[in-house]
């Protein structure tokens, strides 16, 4: 009998995105990584803050994301840290995302990398700004419900 683990799955998280977006719809892409980017995912060394989904030609791009390549990269490669990686959608995916995007202003922004059957995924949200008065009402919002769980804390 194989035993199999359920190891955290999860290699990076936009924590921002949530903050600057309401994220309306979520959708589940591959990346096309070369080997050295694999490597580098695996030990952790990626960030999303800053990176961000175009549409072009028909295609999906990841834009800004930031994959800082291993020492032990081979000497014949040149890594680029912030190269435009594509994203791997089916067409009526990419067509349902270009009508959002093109018609309806929303935008798209990458909210988590993960392993998913020893291949990375990118898990993209198809979101609207927040405005600042938007922020201070989910921060808010966000702070009573941690008042509120330490004051049933207490009186259990």
């Amino acid at each position: 009998m194989k035993q199999t683990q359920k190891a955290n799955t999860t290699i990076v998280v936009n924590k921002r995105a949530r903050h600057d977006y309401f994220i309306e719809d979520r959708f589940e892409a591959g990346v096309a990584l070369e080997g050295w980017e694999v490597k580098s995912l695996r030990a952790g060394r990626v960030q999303l803050d800053q990176g961000y989904i175009l549409l072009k030609h028909g295609e999906a791009w990841l834009f800004g994301a930031l994959i800082t390549p291993l020492q032990t990269v081979s000497t014949h490669i040149n890594p680029d840290p912030q190269r435009n990686r594509k994203l791997l959608l089916h067409a009526r995916e990419l067509n349902k995302l270009i009508g959002h995007v093109e018609r309806k202003g929303y935008t798209l922004i990458p909210l988590s990398l993960y392993w998913k059957n020893n291949r990375v995924k990118l898990e993209l949200g198809l979101a609207k700004g927040k405005k600042l008065h938007d922020k201070r009402a989910s921060e808010k919002e966000r702070d009573w419900e941690r008042q509120k769980q330490h004051l049933l804390k207490k009186k259990i």
